[in-house]
């Protein structure tokens, strides 16, 4: 217990630092030249950036004031940034992320007739079953998704071949032949990693990790959301897999290194396969044109475990445009037309961007199903579930990556770090 009041404190500490930090940048940022113009916040991108800029000069309405942050920054930034009370007017979050600011009122549901429809029912006719759900609160639609993406695996084929593999055949299927073949392909120099054959994504464990506990059977919380890390041999199967991986075990892989997916782009010899989504390709087309015009890559899907129950792939999630409720009421209705405004060019964002908007056009689109290994990520999505999106979303996810650095890094045995685990969000949900 007084190890929980601890963190308790420790975190009520970091929040008053988190906001004073906010407070700080955001008094020292100049506001808009034009008071009446909307500020936009979303998380950096260089392909999206160009094409939004053109589009915001192509936007006959309110000035645009565009800021970029990254993709973990902005998230802390939009946080403080609304305790401030200096939040922006337009921005976009991961689900799990912007959750909470549906149920704490601090934005504004959309009025379908703004934006040319005649009820909310009218616009969710227009997206895939399902994906706008996590932003229906009380018959009401409070954000519209961006992006709604799904991650599988980039394997680079040049790597696996000069190490003895076929990628066509020997690509890993199961987390055991991940760890196996990673271990063929990687090296070390003074025993750290020079080059390593798959990472994982450290920094959205509720996205990428945490299914391979689902995989196993067990659950981050019960369907009836009264406990908390459900499944006790699953979660120590799954902890003992980092044990194996990290520092600690082989040696496979941490957060201690450069991202996976930036290195992939690079075509070094560096890292043979990371975890992303489509907009991956995108990204490596505009950084190495030569690596993506060539045959030295393709993508495989999210492996199981030998033992697996289900058959799931990584969670899929969705960027979500929300309009703040403090800005004011006739600037709330320009904000949601500039926001539609954007949607209206899906093409564009996934011909130039390789962003997918789930709108029911867009996935039957020719556009799409050209796109390399659309198949792969469409076959993905059927997999795959919802990530986790609640109140307390991201307190649970930075519960799971302590227990998983303290396994990696051997600074607790699976055992230990389960029950802590358990115990602490449990701790959170009874609150």
């Amino acid at each position: 217990m007084r190890q929980l009041q601890r963190s308790r404190l420790l975190l009520i500490i970091l929040v008053v630092v988190l906001v004073a930090t906010a407070v700080f940048i955001l008094l020292r940022k100049p506001a808009p030249a034009d008071e009446a113009a909307l500020t936009y916040w979303t998380h950096t991108d260089p392909n999206r950036t160009e094409l939004e800029n053109r589009l915001i000069e192509r936007f006959h309405g309110i000035e645009i004031v565009r800021s970029t942050y990254g993709s973990q920054e902005i998230s802390e930034l939009v946080l403080t940034a609304f305790a401030a009370g200096r939040g922006p007017d337009i921005f976009n979050l991961q689900i799990e992320n912007a959750h909470t600011y549906i149920s704490t009122g601090q934005v504004v549901p959309i009025d379908p007739t703004t934006i040319g429809f005649n009820s909310v029912e009218a616009i969710i006719s227009e997206y895939v079953p399902g994906v706008l759900d996590p932003v229906i609160h009380d018959g009401e639609l409070y954000g519209l998704p961006l992006e709604l993406t799904n991650w599988a695996i980039y394997l680079n084929r040049e790597i696996f071949r000069n190490v003895g593999l076929d990628p066509d055949i020997d690509y890993p299927q199961t987390w055991q032949e991940m760890v196996a073949v990673s271990a063929r392909i990687a090296q070390r120099e003074n025993g750290r990693l020079i080059r390593r054959g798959f990472d994982f994504r450290y920094s959205d464990y509720l996205i990428g990790i945490v299914p391979m506990v689902h995989q196993l059977g067990g659950q981050l919380v019960s369907a009836d959301s009264r406990r908390a890390i459900v499944g006790e041999s699953a979660w120590l199967e799954f902890l003992y897999f980092f044990q194996e991986w990290g520092p600690a075990g082989r040696n496979l892989g941490s957060p201690a290194y450069e991202n996976s997916r930036s290195l992939f782009n690079d075509h070094a010899d560096e890292v043979a396969m990371t975890h992303s989504g489509l907009y991956q390709q995108g990204r490596i087309k505009a950084e190495n044109p030569e690596f993506y015009e060539s045959e030295d890559w393709m993508v495989i899907p999210y492996p199981v475990f030998e033992d697996s129950v289900h058959n799931v792939s990584s969670s899929y999630y969705g960027h979500y445009l929300m309009v703040s409720a403090d800005t004011p009421r006739p600037l709330q209705d320009e904000a949601w037309q500039f926001i539609w405004f954007l949607l209206e060019h899906a093409e564009e964002y996934l011909e130039q961007v390789n962003i997918v908007q789930p709108r029911r056009a867009l996935m039957d689109s020719e556009l799409f199903q050209s796109m390399p290994y659309s198949q792969v990520f469409t076959e993905e999505m059927e997999r795959a579930e919802v990530v986790y999106y609640a109140d307390h979303s991201a307190e649970l996810q930075e519960l799971v990556r302590e227990a998983v650095e303290s396994v990696l890094y051997g600074r607790a045995t699976p055992e230990k770090a389960y029950v802590r685990l358990r115990t602490f969000a449990q701790a959170i949900l009874d609150e």
